[in-house]
């Protein structure tokens, strides 16, 4: 056990306590928010130590002292703690930029009383799931995420709000279902639910109710990820919430459903069984997703499709059950959380200054808000793929590894991932054109920006410029993450004791001890 691994839970467990504190402090707003910064700033220093400090062997701690598989434990392996500290900057920034609109506003989209406690609330669950050990507490981060998720993004109460919180629970809770009857299933096949112990038991169980059971685990992390067929419900519910709830939903969410399917599928089923549907998967919501993109006059429901398509592109780099792919997968999420969020929170301050977000109402913003102008312009075109940027690596290492995979699907995938890449170029170079050059076709209504919302934002911006330029050592982070992923026998050996590992061990992961 390391020094720092007392660190482990706070990110879920700080969040938790800051949400009951500034509930209790719910008659002032300023005692709120200072609780609000103070927690999500204690968890980002925590998950950037995790993150320079976190080796080979996962970080791992038995919550009660009582080890696993009987206690419930928290592991912080690579790719939870980059997860952790990524999630925990946007946390910071998004709150900062919420509070900046709330008082520019007075209040009314952030009710004093709610907002704060069920925020960090919300950051606890997304926190929770990452860390979690095994699945039935990733479905109980799923649910906190879920219960929080739908005060937020009902957030004003109007009807559209509630109309799409509406579908938003609905198919959450279709999802939460799957996921809970998939933790029955597999606890009755193998008696337990602990991740590093399923590693050695699912391997003995019949292969036709293995496959079974990874269906329906890929069913439900889908609908949370929004992979085609099981995306429609995300362009008709994030638009509707509030700017800054839009953007940590669009940033996060549909990761943690991303962070699932790769946790389960290196780490309980890396057989490739279901590689070739994922891969078909990933070509229909990579294309799907951007032609729904390119028929959009509303930039933020254009947004929201371009989140699904490129949802595709670390739906491929999974399915290749590749070093190679991995690294590309885990890479492109990083990008994509920070670039995500920071494209919703410039078409918040886009509808601020315009009154709008209709493609078709707005216009000559680039004279009216120039640095609006430069805000929107290097989130979208790392967003497109523009080099050097990071979107531009992520994507060249997907297609690297797709091309040294060689099978026809993957050449296919290479093909929709370039066209995908294209017309995600097309989508924002339209809307670049509409919104800041296009002469108005009526005086925009909108009010002046803020600093508060400006700051965070632009915080962000600089956040994705630095994926940039240091890309090099965090492609070099994300291989290290992808090889320790691969060699299951690291994990389970991280989060078993001795006797544990003797009971049940398969051939599989015998072999990859005896390989390291």
């Amino acid at each position: 056990m390391s020094e720092l691994d007392f660190l482990v839970p706070l990110p879920a467990i700080l969040p938790l306590f800051g949400a009951g504190l500034a509930l209790a402090m719910w008659r002032s707003q300023r005692a709120q928010f200072l609780i609000s910064v103070v927690v999500l700033a204690i968890v980002l220093a925590a998950s950037v130590a995790m993150l320079v400090t976190v080796g080979d062997v996962p970080m791992v701690v038995d919550i009660g002292g009582w080890a696993a598989p009987v206690g419930i434990n928290v592991v912080a392996d690579r790719l939870a703690v980059l997860m952790l500290t990524v999630s925990s900057a946007v946390f910071l920034c998004v709150l900062l930029y919420s509070m900046a609109q709330g008082l520019a506003d007075g209040g009314e989209d952030t009710p004093v009383a709610i907002y704060h406690p069920t925020y960090l609330v919300l950051a606890a669950g997304v926190s929770m799931a990452f860390l979690a050990g095994d699945l039935f507490n990733l479905f109980v981060a799923f649910e906190v995420l879920l219960a929080a998720s739908y005060v937020l993004i009902t957030l004003g109460g109007t009807g559209e709000r509630i109309r799409s919180g509406t579908i938003y629970i609905a198919v959450a809770l279709v999802s939460s279902l799957i996921f809970l009857t998939a933790i029955a299933l597999i606890y009755a096949a193998t008696g337990t639910v602990n991740l590093a112990q399923l590693a050695l038991r699912l391997p003995e169980i019949d292969p036709g109710m293995a496959h079974v059971l990874q269906l329906m685990l890929l069913l439900a992390f889908g609908i949370k990820a929004a992979v085609f067929p099981l995306h429609a419900w995300l362009p008709d519910s994030y638009p509707t919430a509030p700017a800054p709830v839009t953007a940590v939903f669009a940033g996060l969410l549909t990761k943690v459903g991303v962070y699932a399917i790769i946790r389960t599928q290196t780490l309980l089923f890396p057989g490739g069984a279901a590689d070739t549907l994922l891969l078909w998967l990933a070509l229909a919501t990579m294309l799907v997703g951007i032609l729904g993109a390119v028929a959009q006059d509303d930039i933020k429901r254009l947004l929201s499709f371009t989140l699904v398509s490129h949802i595709g592109y670390m739906i491929f780099g999974i399915a290749l059950s590749t070093a190679a792919g991995l690294t590309g997968a885990i890479f492109y999420v990083a990008h994509h959380i920070t670039v995500q969020t920071t494209l919703f929170l410039v078409v918040g301050l886009i509808e601020r200054r315009g009154g709008t977000t209709s493609l078709d109402r707005l216009g000559g913003l680039a004279k009216l808000a120039p640095g609006l102008a430069i805000l929107f312009f290097i989130p979208a075109m790392n967003l497109s793929g523009i080099p050097p940027m990071s979107g531009f690596l992520g994507k060249v290492g997907l297609l690297r590894a797709g091309v040294a995979d060689g099978s026809s699907l993957a050449w296919a995938l290479v093909v929709g991932g370039v066209v995908t890449s294209l017309l995600t170029l097309y989508a924002i170079v339209k809307a670049w054109n509409k919104a800041f050059w296009q002469i108005p076709p009526a005086p925009l209504e909108g009010s002046s920006l803020p600093r508060g919302m400006v700051g965070p934002t632009a915080a962000l911006v600089v956040f994705s410029l630095a994926l940039t330029v240091f890309a090099g050592p965090l492609y070099t982070y994300t291989e290290r993450a992808a090889d320790t992923l691969r060699d299951r026998s690291i994990y389970v050996y991280a989060v078993l004791p001795d006797g544990e590992r003797g009971e049940g061990e398969s051939a599989d992961v015998a072999a990859e001890e005896g390989g390291a």
